[in-house]
Formats: structure tokens, C-alpha cells, sequence
């Protein structure tokens, strides 16, 4: 089947904005699809029925016109962030043409005079503020995609509370339109008022002394968890992450997350990769919710209950960590089989009760067995000697991957 359906991109010059393939997609088509404001900016002349997207948002009306000529307007690179991305997912690539106008990314670059390569880029559309915290680091360039107007004002009052009050923000409006503006400031000076819907904040950050440094490494500090001691430490985490070995797009199991610090470093390794905590003490779901928000990931899924129970019809993971429960009947049997074929699991204990079963476990299903000693100088007297922690029995094991002969 030919290209039924053109994704046009229109920046906020509208229509005059347009080339001339968009322009002959727009003449040509039966229907065109977009939201009210771009569907405003088309000419009377355009025969095409209008026809605004359903809230909330369903693809279904769009899908069923196949196969008459559609259009679809959407803002500026429709593959940025845009509708694009998504029937990209749900049509063959033959039956989907993308004419892209420069995004607001690209535009933003270029009044700034930011290299686009170096700049990181987040969304606040549909996504928690607190989104934003991974990627806060002092020199750090950011470009932020606003929910609304209110973003700006809410998003200063977020880096003031972090820590990075003196960072510069850009709040560029109506970018490439005849109403574009820029408005500068420091985001513990700036204005409570209400920006324009259509807008772009661009984020140079500076960090106070007292703000807290987050390294991308894995092994953060122990105290940039809220916690009730029911934490995996960070050097043993970071031996635990490293076993774990953390891939985009990969899916995690953190089971009897405690604090969720395996599932949240996990996390923060890739943008695309997924963590499920599984915790049924109430408390420390809450301590789950305060550091996921805190940290920068505030997707990490969180079930309320106990393995193995609650684990029944969670989606297969690639990695499993097992660090509360261990001992308790069916809890290692469920995680291996339902791990996917060729994924990790590592799972630590701490009791002997615990690296007995771990031990007994190995001998049926393979894997290695580690013992982590680890001692820190503290004080005695006039003088100081080695404390030694609890010893932890590592598990680590892969799952056999399937291959073409398998049956």
C-alpha cells in the first residue's frame, strides 16, 4: 500500500511557514487531523474536512480513514517528541510519510547559539516535574518542553528548592511565529507569573555549594536516600548494579525494594530503562515514592505486596535483584521463572538462613557465589581501627539463552 498518511510539521508561522510538499499533502487529502490551534492556521481555501483530535487521545478515528489521502499537522519535527513517533509504532513504515518543519529544539539552538549536539533535552508534557532532577548537573545545558504556561514559574521554583537557584533560564515563546519572545532571568528571581502555553525553557545550570551532586555512576551516596536502615549500602549497590548489568530498554524486578535504591540507580543508567519495585512494608513505600521523585525517575513502577504473590502478573524482566525475602518459600523459583531467557539474576543475603538457600539454589541452577567483607576506620579511644560490616553472599546467574535449535 502507498503512503496513505502524511505527518506534516508546521512551526507557528503556519501555513505560509510550509513548503511546498506539505502544502500540495494539505490540497490533496480527504481529511487533515491535528489540534485545534494548528488546524486554525489553515486556509479557507483547503477542501480537506477538519477534523480535531478526541480527548483523550485515541488514534482509532485516524486509523479507521485508511486508505484515502490523511494528513496529519503536528508541531514542528513530528518525530521529536511528536504524534510521528507514534504512528510510526503503529504503521508499516510504506504507509507513513513524514515532512518535518525545523523543530523547537533546532530554533531554540539557534537563538542561543548552543551547540543542539551537547544539549540534553527533557519533557514535562504529560511527565512529573520531577522528571527534570536526573539531569541536573552543575555546567549542564538543558532544554525543557513545558506543559504549559505555568511550567516556567514552577519549574524555577523547583531548581531554587535544589540547590540551583543561581541557574540562568531562557523561556522562549511562540518559537518562529510572529509573537516569539524571549524573557531571561536567575530561577530563585523569577517572576510568578503566568508564561504563553507555546513554550521552550532553556536551562544553563549552576549548583550552590549545598546542592546535592548526583555522579552518573552507579553507587550514589547513602544518604541521598530517605531510608530506615533497610538500604543495600552503596558500595555493595554498586557491586550489585554492576552483576546487574543495566541495558536501555531493559526491565527490572528490585524485590523487597526497601528504599528502591537498586531499582532507581537502575534507572538512572539509561533513560529507557524500566525498574519495578516490589515492597509491602507501607512506610517504605513511601520512602519508594520521596527518592524516585528526588532522584530523577519518578517512573519506577511500585507494587504494594510480597513476593511472590505480587509478582504473579507483573510483565517477564530481563534482571532480577532479590535483596529483602530471599529465604521466604517460592520467592527465588518465581523470579527465575519468570525472568526472560538470557537475563541476570542476583540476589544477596546477609543471615546464614539466607546464604544457605542461596547456596542450595546454586547447586540446582548454576551461577556464582561471592562474599563481600568490607571494614571502615572508626574511632577507639585516642585512635582509630577497622569496623567490619555484615558480610553479604552475592548469587549471581544467567538464564540460558534460547537459540535457533530449541524447540
Amino acid at each position: 500500500m502507498p503512503a496513505w498518511l502524511t505527518v506534516v510539521g508546521i512551526g507557528d508561522d503556519g501555513f505560509a511557514g510550509l513548503g511546498r510538499p506539505a502544502r500540495r499533502a494539505l490540497l490533496g487529502a480527504a481529511v487533515v487531523y491535528g489540534g485545534e490551534r494548528h488546524l486554525a492556521m489553515l486556509p479557507a481555501r483547503l477542501v480537506a474536512r477538519r477534523a480535531a483530535w478526541p480527548r483523550p487521545f485515541d488514534l482509532a478515528p485516524l486509523l479507521a480513514e485508511r486508505p484515502q489521502p490523511v494528513c496529519v499537522l503536528a508541531s514542528g519535527d513530528p518525530m521529536l517528541f511528536g504524534v510521528g513517533a507514534t504512528l510510526a509504532r503503529q504503521l508499516p513504515a510504506g504507509e507513513l510519510r513524514v515532512l518535518p518543519a525545523p523543530s523547537s529544539l533546532s530554533l531554540a539552538a539557534a537563538r542561543l547559539g548552543w551547540p543542539l549536539q551537547d544539549v540534553a533535552t527533557v519533557s514535562l508534557v504529560g511527565r512529573p516535574l520531577a522528571a527534570l532532577n536526573a539531569h541536573l548537573h552543575d555546567g549542564a545545558r538543558l532544554f525543557v518542553l513545558s506543559a504549559d504556561g505555568r511550567t516556567p514559574a514552577a519549574l524555577a521554583a523547583a531548581l531554587a528548592a535544589r540547590g540551583f537557584g543561581a541557574t540562568r533560564m531562557t523561556v522562549l515563546e511562540h518559537l518562529g511565529g510572529e509573537r516569539e519572545r524571549r524573557v531571561d532571568g536567575r530561577a530563585d528571581q523569577w517572576p510568578a507569573g503566568e508564561m504563553a502555553a507555546l513554550n521552550l525553557i532553556a536551562l544553563d545550570c549552576r549548583a550552590a555549594a549545598h546542592a546535592p551532586r548526583l555522579p552518573l555512576s552507579c553507587g550514589l551516596p547513602d544518604d541521598a536516600f530517605v531510608h530506615d536502615g533497610q538500604l543495600t549500602k552503596r558500595d555493595v549497590r554498586a557491586i550489585t548494579l554492576a552483576r546487574l548489568a543495566p541495558a536501555p530498554g531493559e526491565l527490572l524486578w528490585d524485590v523487597g525494594a526497601g528504599s528502591g535504591s537498586i531499582g532507581i540507580e537502575w534507572m538512572r543508567a539509561h533513560p529507557t530503562c524500566r525498574a519495578i519495585a516490589i515492597e509491602a512494608h507501607e512506610t517504605r513505600q513511601r520512602f519508594i515514592e520521596q527518592n524516585r521523585d528526588a532522584l530523577g525517575v519518578p517512573g519506577l513502577q511500585l507494587v504494594a505486596g510480597r513476593a511472590p504473590d505480587a509478582l504473579r502478573e507483573l510483565p517477564a524482566p530481563h534482571a532480577v535483584f532479590i535483596g529483602g525475602g530471599v529465604t521466604e518459600p517460592g520467592v527465588l523459583d518465581t523470579c527465575w521463572a519468570q525472568l526472560r531467557d538470557g537475563g541476570r539474576l542476583v540476589a544477596n543475603a546477609v543471615t546464614l538462613q539466607g546464604e544457605a538457600m542461596l547456596a542450595a539454589w546454586r547447586e540446582r541452577h548454576g551461577g556464582t557465589l561471592t562474599r563481600i567483607a568490607l571494614a571502615h576506620a572508626q574511632p577507639l579511644g585516642g585512635f582509630d581501627t577497622w569496623r567490619q560490616a555484615l558480610p553479604i553472599t552475592l548469587l549471581e546467574v544467567s538464564k540460558p539463552a534460547k537459540t535457533s535449535t530449541d524447540t
